[in-house]
Formats: structure tokens, C-alpha cells, sequence
């Protein structure tokens, strides 16, 4: 932190009122603080437009105290948008071409809502994959979440994700596999969200030549990074998730089954609820199936009645994990957005690993 205000998007304010600091650009200008460039591509749908903003800002302004963050938003035009969601991109976002020619010190990737099985068949495969690859030369390094990370896998090092065959949701329990920088001072074991319906495996890290820095023995390979050590780092599962991000999930899938596009009532999100409020919901359950079968009302679904036994055990990893990172990006860039990496460092070795 601080994050730097420099537009009147709603999510600054939003994070303000929780408490977070934000500055205004005049304010800025006066401290004799470096700034950081660090673009966001939401690919995430409308309804998850804003949201996802607050989850990464949220992160991005927790990850350090002395350097003054500007966040520059932007999206791909090709994804289908409605009339609310296309004004607020259009009154708070910047294009991709502004973004090349300002530069950025670093770049978050979101996941997208996919209708084909194949990742190359989506309407947004190429003008993701531009940006990938002027962000794989011209970005000191890209933070990939889940898709984007499949996307990447793909595209540079032909591992393709398989289908898991069912949704992998839930909260799961990871460890760190190897030291690096980036899991610096975090426990050696804590909990992260995943929810996906395809994975990439652990061999298929390894066969592009990733180091693989935390896994869980039921959800797989949660971070990587690339060979260099620095220029991609991926993430697999969601710790940008709020704590209320599965039971929303939940919900949708549960008004899914309800509305008839379900033909089986969903199950719960692994490891997410206590004892009380699967039996809470098992009891929704038997309603919603009473009422289906003699044509009466559905009961609203019961979100806010167990919404406070909801709680979020990852976020503080999560936010130190992304510390890390911008303070390893604020080490190796230069202060020309031109320029990706400071002068004397090797690019296939910035963080100087290798030598150690």
C-alpha cells in the first residue's frame, strides 16, 4: 500500500470504507516514494467485474507499505458484455494499446467463464494470447490466475489442461514444495481455495520446466513459476477469494438445479462448511425437493442465515505471498516502464538464484 487513486472507479472507495489506504494522485506526487505499474486484465463476467477488482486490488494494496501502487485495469472487447458492465469498462478502463504504450512493472491475469472444451476454441483465445505473449517480452513479470495459468501452460509450452470430470471446489489444505522467494516467511502449510472443472498435473509442470512451489495432495499444483524464477508465476486455485466467494458459488449452482439446468442437486464445496450448516443445508435440500415434486414455492436460499460461520483461512497467506512478489518486482525493474529489467541483471536469472 498505498494504493493510488487515480480515477474515480467505485472499487477505491469501496476499499477505503473497509479501511485500506488510498491516496489521491496530488497527495502522491508530493512523497518521494517510487511508484509501481501493475495492470489487471478482468476477464472475470459482469457480475463478477467489480468483485474480482476488489479481490486483487484488496491484495495488491495490502502487499507492501512503502511503495504507491497504480493499478491500470483493462479487458478484452471480444468478451460478451452488458449495457452496465460495457459503460463501467468504458468509463474506468483503459484499452490494451494504452496499456503497451504506458508500459507496466507488472501484470495480474483473471480467469474467464469458458463454454467450449477446448481453451482454443474460445471467442477470446487470440486477443488473450497477444497479450500474453507482449507481456512474456515487455512485462518484468505476469501473475497468472487459474484459466490465465492454463491459457499460458498452453500456449508457450503445449501442456494442454484435461477435464477433471467434475467441479474440484473447495478449501484445501497445501504445503510448500521447495524454497524461493516468493513463500518467504509464510507458513509451511495453509489453506486455499480451488474451483475448477480441468487441471493441469503436476507432471505437466514439470515437463515445462516450472518449479513448483506449493501443492496440496488432493488439489494439485496451487503455485509455480517459470524457469527464470520471476517472469510468470501461477496460480491454479483462487486465494483472491473472499470468504463468502464459494457459498455465492454454491448458491448459483444450487439456482441452477432449481431453474432445471441441473439434473443433480450440487454438492458442497469441500472442507468449506462446519457440521451446522451442511445440516442446515441438507434441510434446504429436503424443501427444495418437497416443493419441486408438488409444484410449490421454493424457499429463498438461506445465504444470510450462515454467513457469519463463514470464515476466510487464507487471505493473510495469500496477501503475503503477493508482498513478496511486488517486493521482488520492485527490486528487479527499472524505473523506465520501457525498460523490463534494471541494467545489470540477467534476464534468464533476475533474481540471481541460479547463483546461489
Amino acid at each position: 500500500m498505498p494504493l493510488v487513486a487515480h480515477n474515480k472507479l467505485p472499487t477505491f472507495e469501496r476499499l477505503k470504507d473497509e479501511g485500506q489506504t488510498i491516496i489521491l494522485p496530488g497527495y502522491a506526487k508530493k512523497q518521494d516514494i517510487r511508484e509501481l505499474h501493475i495492470g489487471l486484465l478482468n476477464m472475470m463476467p459482469d457480475a463478477a467485474l467489480a468483485i474480482t477488482e476488489r479481490q486483487f486490488l484488496r491484495l495488491i494494496g495490502e502487499g507492501n507499505a512503502i511503495i504507491q501502487f497504480h493499478v491500470h485495469l483493462f479487458t478484452l472487447p471480444i468478451l460478451p458484455r452488458s449495457e452496465k458492465a460495457a459503460q463501467h469498462i468504458e468509463t474506468y478502463y483503459e484499452t490494451f494499446e494504452e496499456i503497451k504504450q504506458g508500459g507496466l512493472d507488472a501484470l495480474i491475469i483473471t480467469g474467464a467463464n469458458v463454454g467450449q472444451s477446448n481453451l482454443t476454441d474460445e471467442d477470446f483465445w487470440h486477443p488473450l494470447k497477444e497479450v500474453i505473449d507482449w507481456a512474456t517480452e515487455k512485462v518484468p513479470s505476469t501473475l497468472c490466475s487459474c484459466l490465465a495459468s492454463h491459457a499460458v501452460l498452453e500456449s508457450h509450452h503445449q501442456q494442454k489442461r484435461r477435464p477433471l470430470g467434475y467441479k474440484r471446489w473447495g478449501v484445501y489444505t497445501h504445503h510448500v514444495t521447495q524454497q524461493h522467494p516468493l513463500v518467504n516467511g509464510i507458513n509451511s502449510q495453509f489453506k486455499v481455495p480451488h474451483s475448477r472443472f480441468n487441471q493441469i498435473d503436476k507432471a505437466q509442470f514439470e515437463r515445462a520446466n516450472l518449479s513448483i512451489l506449493v501443492e496440496s495432495e488432493i488439489a494439485g499444483v496451487h503455485l509455480a513459476v517459470s524457469e527464470d524464477g520471476i517472469r510468470t508465476v501461477y496460480f491454479q486455485g483462487h486465494p483472491e477469494y473472499d470468504a463468502i466467494s464459494l457459498i455465492k458459488e454454491y448458491k448459483r449452482e444450487v439456482l441452477r438445479f432449481i431453474a432445471g439446468d441441473l439434473t443433480q442437486y450440487p454438492p458442497f464445496p469441500d472442507h468449506y462448511f462446519d457440521c451446522y450448516t451442511q445440516a442446515f443445508f441438507n434441510e434446504y435440500q429436503d424443501k427444495v425437493n418437497m416443493a419441486l415434486a408438488n409444484d410449490l414455492v421454493v424457499p429463498e436460499f438461506p445465504e444470510k442465515l450462515i454467513v457469519k460461520r463463514l470464515h476466510n483461512t487464507w487471505h493473510d497467506t495469500a496477501a503475503a505471498i503477493v508482498s513478496n512478489w511486488m517486493g521482488l518486482i520492485f527490486k528487479i525493474t527499472h524505473h523506465d516502464r520501457k525498460q523490463v529489467l534494471m541494467d545489470d541483471l540477467d534476464p534468464n536469472d533476475p533474481l540471481k538464484l541460479r547463483s546461489r
